[in-house]
């Protein structure tokens, strides 16, 4: 059973929410701006909150990137309520830690407790970028493009049908919130390496970058916009593949963790220009083939073509084909996946690709 409900969770009226046994699974996004409280403080309130997964540590420490829950836990329960802000790109830690959590309630067969979502607006936008997995890809990323468009609410119902979900699944619109007229959907930060307002902008290629020996900036305040390694030469932005929609410009930063903590890189910042699209998967696959013809110290670890999940692309990044194929082959899988996700839409406005 699915549904899309239009009206608050605090003003929701399933019994297994206002009497039943309920496990929160949440980050910091939960936060209500107009109660002041955190949305599992509702069932702290009623008496009937059993659990709170959330990620370990401060919200803003570097690693703290997954929500760890045990699966003995959610037995017995009548209701987990999950809270999250998703960020536009399949390779996001905690989407795929409900899309784990969705696995676990599908193996608990009728005794499965209800999941409703919390929704929120995708800070990337509409807009969709890269392809759909054409190999097997990672565990428990649904099968969308790399900037896929949709909201968490949209994604859990895209997976639900792929994994053959039984249990009763509920969205509660994320155009219900009062933090949605308030707030943008980037003022509290999704996770450590997700800070700020341009990130979700970068992050359909630049999470690429952390399965290569290039930083893309993970530890320091501007991650996936600085990228550099200490092996870099200093660059001039000439030197390096140009994208409609952003500035190159060469920089040094030292990161304080993750690869090369400590150790000074230099490399380049990616700035976007105001009003334009800007291609994130597109740019960093030729920066990637730039390197590699550059520098002999630029690898990618072999969990990158899992996460890639593309053999032209990869193709590409090998040295066997011209960018000319990437850009027709990600143009039809973009036009591919927009047909495929209207099926699984909640609002009225619809993804799109940059032209």
């Amino acid at each position: 059973m699915f549904s899309f409900r239009t009206t608050r969770l605090e003003d929701q009226l399933d019994k297994a929410l206002l009497y039943g046994k309920v496990a929160c699974l949440c980050t910091q996004n939960c936060w209500d701006t107009a109660a002041g409280r955190w949305m599992w403080d509702i069932f702290r309130e009623r008496g009937n909150l059993q659990a709170v997964f959330t990620p370990r540590d401060a919200e803003l420490t570097p690693g703290t990137n997954h929500i760890v829950f045990e699966a003995d836990k959610l037995v017995g329960l009548d209701a987990i309520v999950v809270e999250i802000q998703d960020v536009g790109s399949r390779y996001f830690n905690y989407t795929k830690d409900v899309m784990q959590l969705m696995d676990a309630l599908r193996l608990l067969g009728d005794e499965a407790p209800s999941l409703y979502i919390v929704d929120h607006m995708n800070p990337a936008g509409r807009v969709v970028e890269g392809s759909i997995p054409a190999v097997a890809g990672e565990m428990f990323v649904p099968k969308v493009a790399h900037r896929h468009g949709l909201t968490l609410g949209e994604l859990v119902n895209l997976y639900a049908s792929e994994i053959g979900a039984r249990f009763p699944i509920h969205v509660i619109s994320a155009l219900v919130h009062d933090a949605s007229r308030l707030l943008m959907p980037w003022s509290i930060a999704p996770a450590s390496d997700i800070p700020g307002f341009f990130t979700p902008y970068l992050y359909s290629g630049g999470g690429l970058w952390n399965n290569t020996t290039v930083s893309p900036g993970i530890g320091t305040s501007r991650p996936y916009e600085y990228i550099g390694a200490p092996f870099v030469k200093p660059l001039r932005p000439a030197e390096l593949p140009q994208a409609q929609g952003a500035l190159l410009r060469p920089c040094s930063f030292t990161p304080a963790a993750g690869r090369y903590a400590g150790e000074r890189c230099f490399g380049f910042q990616i700035l976007l220009l105001p009003g334009e699209s800007y291609h994130s998967l597109l740019h960093t696959v030729q920066l990637m083939r730039w390197f590699t013809e550059h520098y002999s110290a630029f690898e990618f670890d072999s969990a990158f073509w899992t996460k890639l999940s593309d053999p032209v692309i990869e193709s590409y990044l090998k040295q066997e084909i011209g960018f000319d194929v990437v850009q027709e082959h990600v143009k039809l899988e973009e036009q591919k996946w927009i047909r495929k996700a209207k099926r699984y839409l909640l609002y009225d406005d619809a993804p799109y690709r940059i032209k």
